[in-house]
């Protein structure tokens, strides 16, 4: 029996390299989220401990610096806060957008191991007929053996 060999391995091979390279992106994303929402994390508590920092002042002698650089510092805090989201949505986009990337690479990979598969089938039905062929020549080369004997 011959070897099989199909012709678009290297188109196969191909695809599970950039799925996993897909792979790889996706897990950078998610990286980065996960860095960004930890990012967004410190800052709230950040926020909570300067308000209350803030509650501190206010139940203690009234100390009008230390409680308007409190009430800034909070302020400071929301503008920060309010950045982190965007970083989290330009990261959540860009996630979105590396998961859609590794969801085709998926598919375009099982394309083609599915042609291949089918190429393997047919093959092995050719053989089949081939070898098919090949005893019904020999059946028919033995039987003529046996006829010209007698």
């Amino acid at each position: 029996m011959a070897r099989f060999i199909y012709r678009m391995q290297n188109i196969l091979e191909i695809k599970r390299k950039l799925e996993e390279q897909a792979r790889m992106e996706y897990g950078l994303a998610r990286a980065k989220l996960n860095e960004e929402e930890e990012k967004l994390e410190q800052l709230r508590r950040r926020k909570a401990d300067y308000e209350e920092l803030s509650r501190q002042l206010l139940q203690e002698t009234l100390k009008l610096r230390e409680v308007r650089e409190a009430k800034e510092a909070i302020l400071r805090m929301d503008e920060f806060i309010e950045r982190q989201k965007q970083e989290i949505r330009k990261a959540e986009q860009a996630l979105e957008q590396e998961r859609i990337k590794l969801q085709k690479a998926i598919q375009e990979r099982k394309i083609h191991e599915k042609l291949r598969e089918n190429a393997y089938e047919e093959y092995l039905l050719e053989e089949k007929a081939a070898e098919n062929r090949e005893i019904d020549e020999l059946t028919s080369y033995t039987y003529g053996q046996k006829k010209s004997e007698d």
